[in-house]
């Protein structure tokens, strides 16, 4: 009992420490949702272009272009936030100067980081939940009845991949301090690889295996399968199947990554510089 206790209090720390200093800028809820409604908004006018339009690659999707692009645009929020939480909390650390503090108490460096993403996760959760209401109860975003089974899933399926070039991106920061390629890397190939505003189906086809090899290609599939088909586990059994061996293939990178990092800042003694 006292050894769960112990381990939950970290986290719930950590989620207190960003919940304060999140509730100490209180403008920045209302300035998120303003943006999330003119976000949805703009999209729903864009939409009307293809009203009335028989478009073969929405096909798989319901056909409707507006739901198609909300999920995409909500989600991409959650994968955005889970490759850059790690490393901003590593260079946030470095220059308060608490980063070879918090190493030295008997806390491993991936409770330091997974701890931080809890509150991340929490007000993501929040701003998603925010899209899909505006979408559905305002623009009439066409959804079906959910297999939430599969919608779970599927959902920590493509979060996983993401966590472990996460810790990748804070590897990188650990050693190199600053201008981690990672975060910026990975916005820009999802955006235009990862079927976020469109079908991949519309891709050049020398790009479709650069497309394949991306998580959020396949989460992204997966989701509004489930969203906007109803679609149940064997539906998408192929996207889980793909997205499971990315996560392990880059949860291990990501593991071996940072403690690789804290080893070669440790050894330089560079863990205080920034």
């Amino acid at each position: 009992m006292i050894s769960k206790q112990v381990s939950f209090a970290k986290p719930i720390a950590f989620f207190k420490r960003d919940f304060k200093t999140a509730t100490s800028y209180r403008l920045q809820y209302a300035s998120q949702g303003f943006g999330i409604i003119l976000t949805t908004f703009s999209f729903f006018l864009l939409s009307k272009l293809f009203a009335g339009n028989a478009i073969t690659e929405l096909e798989p999707y319901g056909g409707d272009y507006f739901s198609f692009v909300l999920i995409g645009i909500a989600l991409t929020d959650y994968f955005t936030i889970s490759t850059s939480a790690f490393s901003t909390e590593i260079r946030t650390s470095q220059m308060v100067g608490t980063l070879e503090s918090l190493l030295v108490t008997p806390t491993s460096i991936l409770t330091i980081l997974l701890s931080s993403y809890f509150y991340k996760l929490f007000s993501t959760s929040f701003r998603i939940l925010f899209y899909i209401f505006i979408g559905y109860f305002v623009f009439g975003m066409l959804l079906q009845p959910l297999n939430i089974f599969a919608l779970i899933s599927a959902f920590i399926l493509t979060l996983l991949p993401f966590f472990g070039l996460g810790l990748v991106s804070a590897a990188f920061i650990i050693v190199f301090k600053q201008g981690n390629p990672i975060g910026g890397l990975m916005a820009m190939s999802s955006g235009l690889l990862g079927g976020v505003m469109y079908p991949v189906s519309l891709l050049p086809g020398w790009l479709k295996p650069f497309s394949v090899v991306l998580p959020i290609t396949h989460g992204l599939e997966a989701i509004r399968q489930v969203l906007l088909n109803g679609a149940g586990i064997t539906d998408i059994s192929q996207q889980l199947l793909i997205l499971a061996v990315l996560s392990i293939f880059s949860l291990a990178t990501g593991v071996v990554s940072i403690y690789y990092g804290l080893k070669i800042a440790k050894k330089e003694g560079s863990l205080l510089h920034y």
